[in-house]
């Protein structure tokens, strides 16, 4: 038998549910509004006459951006960044989280002093940029002159992600890796077979976390990348705004889709495999950052 409410819990559900329902209108409004305005006519987005739902419906801003072979090309760049820029942080962060989960580790008190202080206090813009320039130059002396790789080497980690994993590891029980041990088990069997598989959810949440800072990174890329050709699509898009906003380039457009409606179109395409691929992660996540958020 259920027990009955009080009126104070039920206040407060009432009230949960609803903030909860506003939160989730304001963060879905974006996207819908983003979807109606890529496929409305070019009087309709011009004259801001799109609210939620589309008008005088058209798919050519779509159309005409799966034909650019330029939005293709800065479609697969990311992809490039994305897959390898977190294998790279996954590999580091691991072998980092697992090093200082270690208490045989020396100066382990020293290492996550500095780990936890550069998480609050960053080291700013230009000590990184100057990091850029010193991978871009040894990576160019050995003959790569590919900056997509620069972007995925250099690109920083964030400190609170092997904080999750160090957490996490050190969760795991003692015992379980002494058993090993004694089977026989090296340092890194250790790692693969024990940690690595007790620690999936925080895993998977830390590359969750990296992924989208590498899908969504911006600011780097379109610092260190000179060669159009190896423009990721969060630069391809800065680059179509600003064409787009020229009034030279500008004249003479007639399509029936107004300018706003090809970047609206972009951002939606660009946003589809994070939406894709959250919904298989979404189980690990709230597991995976209460695992490794809280030291016991």
């Amino acid at each position: 038998m259920k027990r009955k409410l009080e009126i104070s819990e039920l206040i407060f559900k009432v009230i949960s549910y609803l903030l909860l329902t506003v939160f989730a209108v304001c963060c879905l409004y974006p996207f819908l509004y983003a979807v109606s305005s890529a496929i409305s006519g070019a009087q309709a987005v011009e004259y801001g006459k799109i609210i939620l739902f589309p008008k005088d419906i058209q798919f050519e801003a779509f159309k005409s951006m799966f034909y650019d072979n330029t939005f293709w090309n800065a479609y697969t760049n990311t992809l490039f960044i994305t897959f390898y820029g977190t294998l790279w942080a996954m590999g580091v962060a691991i072998l980092g989280g697992y090093a200082l989960s270690k208490k045989r580790l020396l100066f382990r008190k020293t290492f996550n002093f500095f780990l936890v202080f550069t998480m609050w206090f960053s080291a700013g813009i230009i000590p990184q940029y100057r990091n850029y320039l010193n991978t871009q130059e040894i990576f160019q002396g050995i003959g790569i002159t590919d900056d997509k790789w620069l972007v995925v080497i250099a690109m920083g980690m964030a400190a609170m992600n092997i904080i999750l994993l160090r957490n996490a590891f050190e969760g795991v029980p003692s015992e379980i890796e002494e058993a090993a041990i004694v089977d026989g088990a090296t340092e890194m069997q250790v790692l693969t077979r024990v940690y690595i598989p007790m620690s999936k959810s925080t895993i998977a949440t830390v590359a969750l976390f990296f992924g989208i800072s590498r899908w969504n990174g911006y600011f780097w890329a379109r610092q260190m990348i000179s060669n159009s050709n190896e423009h990721p699509l969060q630069v391809f898009i800065r680059l179509k705004l600003e064409q787009f906003q020229d009034p030279d380039q500008m004249a003479g457009w007639n399509e029936v889709y107004a300018s706003d409606s090809a970047i609206y179109a972009l951002i939606v395409c660009a946003i589809i495999p994070i939406l894709i691929i959250y919904p298989f992660i979404q189980k690990y996540f709230a597991k995976g950052v209460n695992m490794g958020g809280v030291k016991e």
